[in-house]
């Protein structure tokens, strides 16, 4: 092959491996044999081998008798010679799906039969298909859109501050590693603790708050608030998918005090909790409830 690439050889015999997107320069002529036996994208990429600088190129393609092929054969010799200028490539893709046809779309046969159906209800059906598929799918919000209407603004102490380089900064990468995603939080929270040793519990609650909207942004929650023993969240979720994530979560600690009721999702605490604790009973539920989303993924 090498020799080949080089022009020290100038007649190539090989099997259709040259398909596999090789790009030798000097070749201008291909000769395939039984074309019969290889599929229509087969076909492109082998006839694509040659003509890949200004030279002018041909490709000969070689096939028994046509009253020994099949119906499916002949249309791809036809697709070939219809589409074949350049950049005809998403043309000739879309006579091979309407040859082999399209498949079952969430299953595991590649080629289906769209003549038995026709394009228009098969596009129906996937539609179909994909409306199912958004019911059962999380919506998430933009991070600045969460509101939390909890009144709690920890200070920090001032040995803390004056340990920091710059403290306005810091809580500025904060807020914009939260509105990025979770992972990019974690990483922060992983590298002021490294940089600075364990937070005060007075950053730790600022930390929290962070989270917390960050992770009603990624379950579709746009409103956290509370009244007396009530916690209300205004979310976007239907009902198929909160029942999905109160099915994956692990622990019965919130999963039986959580509902859904309209467009909210309600719990109802034993007794009114202090600020603070409030904030760590949210941010506790809302971290079971964003650790149940991988489950959703298959849908």
């Amino acid at each position: 092959m090498e020799r080949f690439a080089q022009g020290e050889i100038k007649i190539l015999i090989c099997t259709n491996i040259v398909e596999s997107g090789l790009d030798i320069q000097n070749a201008n002529t291909i000769i395939i044999q039984d074309v019969q036996q290889f599929g229509l994208a087969q076909l492109y990429q082998l006839r694509g081998r040659v003509g890949r600088t200004d030279k002018e190129a041909h490709a000969y393609l070689f096939y028994p008798d046509k009253s020994l092929l099949s119906d499916q054969a002949l249309e791809r010799l036809v697709a070939l010679e219809e589409c074949r200028e350049l950049g005809q490539g998403f043309q000739l893709a879309e006579r091979d799906m309407g040859i082999r046809g399209f498949g079952t779309i969430f299953g595991e046969q590649q080629t289906g039969d769209v003549g038995n159906v026709g394009i228009d209800l098969f596009f129906e059906m996937l539609f179909e298909s994909l409306s199912k598929v958004e019911e059962h799918r999380v919506i998430s919000v933009p991070y600045q859109s969460v509101q939390m209407d909890i009144n709690i603004n920890p200070h920090l102490p001032s040995e803390y501050i004056n340990n920091l380089e710059n403290p306005m900064e810091i809580i500025n990468e904060a807020e914009k590693a939260a509105e990025r995603d979770i992972w990019s939080l974690m990483q922060f929270t992983e590298n002021l603790r490294r940089q600075y040793g364990k937070e005060p519990y007075s950053m730790e609650i600022l930390l929290k708050k962070l989270y917390v909207r960050r992770m009603a942004a990624d379950l579709g929650i746009t409103k956290i608030f509370s009244s007396g023993k009530m916690v209300g969240m205004k979310t976007n979720m239907t009902k198929k998918v909160f029942k999905l994530i109160m099915d994956s979560m692990v622990s019965d600690v919130h999963r039986n005090s959580l509902d859904l009721v309209g467009d909210q999702i309600k719990a109802e605490l034993l007794l009114e909790l202090p600020r603070e604790q409030l904030l760590n009973w949210i941010f506790q539920c809302l971290a079971e409830l964003h650790a149940s989303l991988p489950a959703l993924i298959k849908y």
